[in-house]
């Protein structure tokens, strides 16, 4: 029997996950790695723990699965968008620290381009908005910042990639420089029109088009794993995390959409073959291609989603875990009108503003610890009904159910209050492991064991979440979210 091995690289730790060729997992590794913020609104990576987290959580994964290294068919790779790593051709030593997809060192650099008029055309040729979020100004900044690393880069002698791209480096002992296209999506360095780095970005952002990685379909060949693993394996399906988990819940046709709940929360919708450019703040982005070309979907990025959860537990020290989060929320029949921002690297879509920061409001003497817990979860409940206004108002299509994973969906609380708030059904599928299923699947497909037609079919659900509050009290409730938005935003201008 031959199984698929997914790498799921993502903020926070390095998973590793075995399925069986029916989408069931049978082993897991995963390893948590360091955060660094060397300054406030900075936020960093060593590439190289990175690098070896995930080598340690593949094996372990094989191990626990009971099953040789001869019995995995393929390797898929799914990561953590944006984040930004640049490393010696020769030698592959990174020249500097990974800057992380929160990271919001390059806010000047984006005013900078959007007050020389570079808005629309990064919009209509990327899909994307000019923000310090996307990988373009961070690899500016490293090759600005980094001793010779522009001449360098000039020379041919570095590489730069997202972490899809630096794990199959690794991997295959640094025969292959490549990405795929849903991450070359999420550079604002990437025509997705014409299916190429834009020539007119780089040279405005000073990047030579020699550092950038081969651009191949997302379920296609990515090359072998060198001496790193027991085997050559196959390294066939890659995508982004957010693009994955699409691919993971089978939203394979225009018009079906999902929410990711993790460190951020990422709602994509599927347009099909057509790009779908957003007239309410959200991003364009390649969804994957499968050899035939590339498919799209609408995304609306929540920078903070799961992460105001660790931030009680690890900051506040209001919480013991993660899942006491529930059981504290649930002790107060309300949130005693308390609202809390968590703009704590400003805010995404639909707003896009880099200095809006965290904010609670609505104290009073009564406001007790049960009251920012709940306040915190409705937050992220809020933030998707934001995203997903502004994508209904975009596709014009109502959505009668959303699909969900990560993390943050093991809560039942948020999870009733989400369809409450969002006034449509909440399904949460028997399989939690959805971003590296999409992997796993995408790696099928490009070794041929899997089509499109088989991962299409509609899966299981462990949960139904269905609305049960008024709608008028939801309304209202979102209402004082938006009055607390506004009070956010531009606080560090």
């Amino acid at each position: 029997m031959k199984y698929m091995l997914a790498l799921d690289q993502g903020t926070t730790s390095s998973r590793a996950i075995v399925f069986d060729l029916d989408g069931r997992v049978v082993g897991l590794g995963q390893r948590e790695f360091t955060q660094h913020y060397p300054r406030p609104g900075w936020v960093e990576h060593d590439p190289l723990e990175l690098w070896e987290t995930q080598l340690v959580s593949a094996r372990e994964a094989v191990e626990t699965a009971g099953i040789s290294w001869g019995q995995v068919a393929a390797i898929g790779i799914t990561n953590q968008r944006e984040t930004t790593v640049v490393w010696d051709r020769v030698t592959g030593a990174p020249v500097a620290p990974a800057i992380v997809w929160q990271c919001r060192r390059t806010a000047p650099l984006c005013d900078q381009l959007t007050a020389e008029g570079w808005a629309e055309r990064v919009s209509e040729r990327t899909g994307l908005v000019i923000d310090a979020y996307f990988s373009g100004t961070k690899l500016a900044w490293i090759l600005e910042h980094t001793p010779d690393a522009r001449a360098r880069a000039e020379r041919g002698e570095l590489c730069f990639g997202t972490i899809d791209t630096w794990l199959i480096w690794k991997l295959t002992g640094g025969r292959v420089h490549a990405t795929d296209p849903s991450n070359a999506s999420r550079t604002m360095l990437y025509n997705i029109h014409t299916a190429n780095w834009d020539d007119e970005l780089l040279a405005r952002l000073a990047i030579p088009r020699q550092i950038l990685p081969q651009v191949r379909p997302s379920a296609g060949h990515f090359g072998q794993t060198a001496d790193c693993l027991p085997v050559s394996l196959p390294i066939t399906g890659v995508a982004g995390d957010q693009q994955a988990a699409l691919f993971g819940h089978g939203c394979l046709k225009p018009g079906m959409a999902k929410n990711t709940y993790g460190t951020g929360c990422f709602l994509l919708m599927h347009t099909g073959h057509q790009p779908f450019r957003s007239a309410s703040g959200l991003l364009t982005t390649i969804a994957w291609d499968l050899g035939d070309g590339p498919e799209y979907a609408l995304e609306g990025s929540i920078f903070i989603g799961g992460a105001v959860i660790g931030w009680l537990r690890d900051a506040l020290g209001l919480i013991p875990d993660s899942a006491a989060s529930q059981a504290l929320a649930e002790s107060v029949p309300d949130n005693g009108g308390v609202y809390l921002v968590p703009a704590f690297a400003g805010l995404g879509a639909p707003y896009w503003d880099m200095y809006a920061r965290g904010l609670i409001i609505g104290l009073t003497r009564g406001t007790g610890r049960a009251h920012l817990a709940r306040a915190a979860l409705e937050a992220i409940a809020y933030q998707t009904r934001d995203v997903l206004a502004a994508m209904q108002n975009d596709a014009g299509v109502p959505l009668n159910t959303l699909m969900v994973d990560g993390g943050a969906t093991a809560n039942h609380f948020l999870m009733q209050f989400q369809a409450d708030i969002l006034g449509c059904r909440v399904q949460r599928p028997a399989l939690a492991e959805v971003t590296a299923l999409g992997a796993a699947n995408l790696a099928a497909v490009g070794l041929g064991l899997r089509s499109r037609e088989e991962l299409g079919q509609t899966r299981s659900s462990a949960d139904v979440f269905a609305p049960r509050m008024e709608r008028a009290t939801a309304d209202n409730l979102y209402r004082n979210w938006q009055r607390a938005v506004e009070r956010s935003r531009t606080w560090e201008r």
